[in-house]
């Protein structure tokens, strides 16, 4: 766990993951969001894999990352058990995200 804390410790990881969620993207298109060489990216990229927060996968000479929330859930999930709090669902009860950007659509009849 403390790998993945050493990871999301630093902003400039931190906006990888957030640019991830959106899609898997190659090194090159995350680069371009940053203001840094491409060896200090890459680094960067290394950081985050070795805590299993992405996966790299290499065609050719392109390198496409994508998210791997699973273990940022498990981490987070963690920590808030060493702080004693309980996150699990409660018996009958929708996870908050089940709903997250979807619309309610009335059915006929109702109003």
């Amino acid at each position: 766990m403390s790998s993945v804390f050493k990871a999301l410790a630093d902003p400039t990881r931190r906006r990888v993951l957030q640019l991830l969620r959106q899609r898997p993207m190659s090194a090159g298109e995350l680069a371009e969001h940053f203001p840094v060489s491409k060896p200090t990216m890459s680094a960067h990229f290394s950081v985050l894999q070795e805590a299993g927060l992405i996966a790299a996968e290499k065609t050719g000479r392109t390198i496409t990352y994508r998210l791997k929330m699973s273990v940022l859930e498990d981490a987070l999930l963690g920590f808030a058990h060493t702080l004693g709090w309980n996150l699990e669902p409660q018996e009958g009860a929708r996870p908050p995200a089940a709903n997250a950007g979807t619309k309610r659509r009335a059915l006929k009849g109702e109003v």
